[in-house]
């Protein structure tokens, strides 16, 4: 189910008028007309369905009309209501985190697309033994926005009710202190190619009551090097997790160390 994240809340009377980049996506590539559906993700979190009222191609712009029946939270989508997350969350939902040592700028961004469509809630990049200089000055420039804009699509794209976010780029011990300032239980694992754990994820979460936060943490190109992984195997809320088979690539050993876990969990 797509959706279109709005930036402000519809008017008193529904209303919401869509131009620029959110035009053309629209326009261009949901090819919406007249009448169609369209579900809206607002500021605060609701999901509202909404109509196509009106499509102005001189001035660039769409009107779109909050259905009357959503204001009671009657949803025709599959999307999910920001209150149902909120209460999911209160009542055991596990909040993903991935660190990801910093990989080529072109592979992150597709690390940082398909997390967000996984659910990920945070994604922190990491500056690593093995991470290329050039990935680092990438990040210092104006990358943000372009790495913002393509979380909006993949939540756009997949539905997503999580409001994905991309932290500063940070060093390894930067990162930690991050992760230490979650209060909640939590547990996070550590995916290393050489035989530092059993893989046993479903085995591990067990030990864990009232499970909050789950992190993730996968290595660059280079993968993570000994001394990396000695430092955070330090922290007690980690545990290394090592999948035998074929040697995957960083960028498909993120996805598939996501899945592993939800699936874990689930």
């Amino acid at each position: 189910m797509r959706q279109l994240i709005i930036e402000q809340n519809p008017d008193s009377k529904g209303g919401v008028v869509v131009s620029g980049k959110d035009y053309r996506y629209l326009r261009q590539v949901l090819r919406v007309r007249v009448g169609d559906m369209l579900s809206l993700r607002c500021p605060d979190g609701q999901l509202r369905n909404s109509t196509v009222a009106k499509i102005e191609e001189n001035s660039k712009r769409i009107l779109l009309q909050v259905c009357a029946d959503t204001q009671e939270e009657k949803s025709i989508t599959r999307g999910v209501q920001a209150q149902s997350i909120q209460e999911e969350k209160e009542s055991g939902k596990i909040e993903y985190w991935l660190f990801q040592f910093l990989p080529k700028p072109q592979k992150l961004e597709q690390i940082v697309r398909q997390a967000t469509e996984c659910g990920i809630k945070y994604i922190v990049p990491v500056i690593g033994e093995y991470s290329e200089k050039s990935s680092v000055k990438a990040m210092e420039s104006s990358k943000q926005e372009r790495m913002e804009r393509i979380i909006k699509e993949a939540r756009q794209q997949s539905g997503s009710p999580v409001n994905t976010q991309l932290l500063p780029c940070v060093t390894i011990q930067e990162a930690m202190e991050q992760w230490n300032q979650v209060q909640e239980e939590k547990i996070g694992f550590v995916l290393s190619e050489r035989n530092d754990g059993d893989g046993d994820i479903r085995k591990l979460i067990a030990t864990k009551q009232n499970l909050g936060t789950i992190g993730v943490i996968v290595g660059s190109e280079g993968g993570l090097s000994p001394a990396e992984v000695e430092f955070l195997l330090s922290d007690k809320d980690l545990v290394p997790v090592h999948f035998s088979g074929n040697i995957l690539r960083c960028e498909t050993a993120a996805l598939y160390g996501i899945a592993a876990v939800q699936t874990a969990v689930n």
